[in-house]
């Protein structure tokens, strides 16, 4: 740990476990539900340093450093934090993630850093998240943010995907001072987090504020073009670039196959998301609807992104909004705090039930789902237990929109179009080891989604900060 006088660590570690606690401050459910704002009141200074101060500062190394995928050092930074260092707490942070004020915000906690604090054992964990939120917030409103950017090395790189691994990547790059171009699909920067994390999770400012660091230290950023179809990695090098990473993500929808899947009013997560929480102006042309819902809307699938897809549809303006999942709610890979908002904002979930079939109404589009109840056989591959129909119990519920949010598969476009790139798994990039992010072809790095399939954003971006230093050595060898 850093920064704390020796004499500090000898506090009386018994009395900071029982200090009281106070959670979170959101808005009220029946407020919150009628815009995309954030739910979560900010914390002030004073709530700041007082939560700050329960931090029993365990030894090195801290239980909850060793479960940040960062490794940030959570409690010298509560020590600052406690203090009124808020600057120094930030500058703390940043030292180990690039993108510690969006991190903060959409990163799972209670799984990661407040999930193994040891006050769990007998109290509540320290608020580590909003902590960590309030000192970037403090320190970009006091003082600003830049990047600092290295003696200019004369190396070009280009990313390929402009998400929180290119991000990752590119912020460490920069302070290398090599040149940086993103390029990006979509219209806009951000990839995950401009399009599919709803804004009351994670505001479009605070994307945009960080991305506008990256555009103060020299990146550039060119949108709606997608490599491998209207350019080649290939083509990249030609223009002149001496090493390309590559974190697209992975942003095909999972199919169902179920019939009925192309009727009217039946969704993709990634298309209803975009469409629901982005400005239209940020969106390709052929996307900038909002979604017609109805009144009953069902949302299948149990991770997140179905999360996410239920409070939308709330916000929306929909009526009855009801979560399917074919295990239990055991099972769900989802956060367990996402979906405790989305039954106070009025969501309903059905567990053990699977859809078969899509129902077209008269004017052709859905009305109805025919679903079936299952029931758990025996663990699967994955030590999951299997889901198993129930014969002859199938019914149906009358819907006016389907979402499906049943996860992602890699786009194979980058794979087929660049010779010597091994990919596996319909798609996803073939690593030496995550740890360096070298691909089979020599001067292509890759890190993020499209390296580890669907994972956090927090991986995402240490995977590109860890390439980045491969992609420097690699750089300077030339």
């Amino acid at each position: 740990m850093q920064n704390i006088p020796s004499e500090y660590l000898e506090i009386d570690r018994k009395a900071r476990v029982y200090m009281p606690y106070q959670d979170l401050a959101r808005r009220p459910p029946a407020e919150r539900v009628c815009d995309f704002g954030d739910v979560v009141i900010a914390l002030d200074s004073d709530r700041a340093m007082l939560e700050a101060s329960r931090c029993i500062h365990c030894p090195d190394p801290a239980p909850c450093m060793l479960a940040c995928p960062c490794h940030n050092d959570i409690p010298s930074a509560m020590w600052l934090i406690e203090q009124g260092r808020y600057i120094e707490a930030a500058n703390l942070y940043r030292e180990t993630s690039s993108l510690p004020e969006i991190c903060s915000r959409v990163c799972p906690h209670e799984q990661l850093c407040q999930g193994s604090c040891v006050l769990n054992k007998t109290h509540e964990p320290v608020l580590c998240g909003p902590l960590e939120t309030f000192v970037t917030c403090y320190e970009r409103k006091v003082q600003g943010v830049a990047i600092p950017v290295g003696e200019p090395s004369g190396k070009k790189v280009a990313l390929i995907g402009a998400g929180p691994a290119s991000m990752g990547c590119a912020e460490q790059l920069l302070k290398m001072g090599h040149e940086i171009a993103f390029f990006d699909s979509k219209p806009a920067p951000g990839g995950l987090l401009t399009y599919g994390i709803p804004n009351f999770k994670l505001s479009k400012e605070v994307i945009f504020c960080r991305w506008s660091d990256f555009e103060k230290a020299g990146a550039t950023f060119t949108g709606n073009t997608t490599i491998g179809k209207d350019k080649t990695i290939d083509e990249l090098f030609k223009e002149g670039y001496a090493a390309v990473f590559v974190a697209v993500g992975v942003g095909i929808d999972a199919k169902m196959e179920t019939p009925g899947e192309d009727l009217a009013g039946v969704y993709e997560a990634t298309d209803f998301l975009m469409r629901a929480n982005t400005d239209p102006t940020l969106l390709p042309e052929h996307m900038r609807q909002r979604p017609e819902i109805g009144k009953r809307v069902v949302v299948i699938g149990g991770g997140d992104t179905a999360s996410d897809c239920l409070r939308s549809a709330l916000r929306l303006g929909a009526e009855e909004v009801t979560c399917v999942y074919r295990r239990t709610e055991k099972e769900m890979p989802g956060g367990r705090k996402d979906r405790q908002m989305a039954r106070e904002e009025g969501a309903r979930f059905r567990f053990l039930t699977q859809p078969v079939r899509f129902i077209a109404g008269e004017d052709g589009r859905l009305a109805a789902i025919e679903c079936i109840e299952m029931q758990l056989g025996e663990p699967d591959a994955k030590g999951r237990r299997k889901p198993v129909p129930v014969e002859g119990s199938n019914f149906s519920i009358a819907v006016d929109t389907a979402i499906k949010a049943l996860g992602y598969w890699p786009d194979p476009v980058i794979g087929e179009t660049t010779p010597g790139l091994e990919v596996h798994d319909w798609g996803l990039i073939s690593v030496q080891d995550k740890e360096s992010g070298t691909t089979t072809r020599p001067g292509v790095f890759s890190a993020g989604d499209c390296v580890t399939g669907p994972d956090l954003v927090v991986t995402a971006m240490v995977g590109g900060r860890k390439a980045a230093l491969s992609i420097d050595a690699y750089l300077r060898s030339q």
